[in-house]
């Protein structure tokens, strides 16, 4: 495969950092994207701060690898929020050398949010990581239209696509190709069901999700309007699929899968 692929933490994000590296490069992964900072309020976060030993050892396991850091999460963005907690996570994602970093926007008022987030690439481009943002159905921003909209009035953002959102926005194929590629970041891929399963979208989201190739998702119509050199980034946390698997048979369980897709 020329296209790059990585293995994205929420995937198995009770494996720490540096363990976390070893096992993507295991299965055969070229990036792994990782959680510097916690997106929930009753997530524990990993230690990951600049000139903490777990951030020595992660550099060191992607130096021993060869792995590079796609993207580091997240910096959610609410109503009161402002940048000045951001520093530690920009610094973080400089020291990793990650290419995106994921803005969560967690703020119904999304010209807000779009003022804040234009404010936070400014501040983004000495640490030379982009800052992304995803639509979600149960977050403020909850179309293609609006994220694109958001993303090119911030003089630099771009656009995080994840395959289950895209069908639970209803997103076609069709709109997917006519975004400008210039905004395209990098795709998370995962299957999941045509149709939702009830309940709480969050919790298909970070528990539920199918291995790509494993569901209804159109991934190949996707995947063929999308640009050839966008980065893949596996996310498929599964609590069924991972059963009685390690963390390393786990993940090349999931490369597998990915080779599949994009073969």
């Amino acid at each position: 495969m020329t296209r790059i692929t990585g293995l994205d933490h929420l995937t198995m994000l009770d494996v720490a950092p540096p363990e976390f590296v070893a096992v993507a490069a295991g299965a055969g992964f070229d990036a792994v994207g990782l959680r510097v900072a916690p997106v929930t309020r009753d997530e524990e976060p990993w230690p990951v701060s600049p000139g903490s030993p777990m951030l020595a050892e992660t550099m060191r396991r992607c130096g021993g690898t060869g792995l590079f850091v796609l993207d580091v999460e997240a910096i959610p963005l609410g109503p009161g929020s402002d940048l000045a907690g951001c520093e530690r996570v920009l610094e973080t994602a400089a020291v990793l050398g990650a290419r995106f970093l994921n803005v969560i926007c967690d703020d119904p008022d999304t010209g807000r949010f779009a003022d804040l987030l234009a404010e936070l690439v400014r501040l983004a481009r000495p640490y030379r990581v982009r800052p992304v943002i995803e639509f979600t159905a149960w977050r403020p921003i909850r179309t293609l239209a609006s994220a694109v909209a958001i993303a090119r009035g911030s003089d630099g953002a771009g656009l995080l696509l994840d395959t289950l959102h895209i069908q639970r926005c209803g997103v076609s194929a069709a709109e997917l190709a006519a975004v400008d590629p210039a905004l395209l970041g990098y795709l998370q891929l995962c299957d999941a069901p045509a149709r939702p399963p009830g309940g709480d979208a969050t919790v298909e989201a970070r528990t539920g999700r199918l291995l790509p190739g494993d569901g209804e998702l159109a991934l190949a119509g996707l995947l063929g309007v999308l640009p050839d050199g966008l980065p893949v980034s596996a996310e498929a946390p599964s609590l069924a699929a991972r059963r009685q698997l390690s963390p390393a048979q786990f993940a090349a369980r999931i490369r597998r899968s990915v080779e599949a897709v994009l073969g």
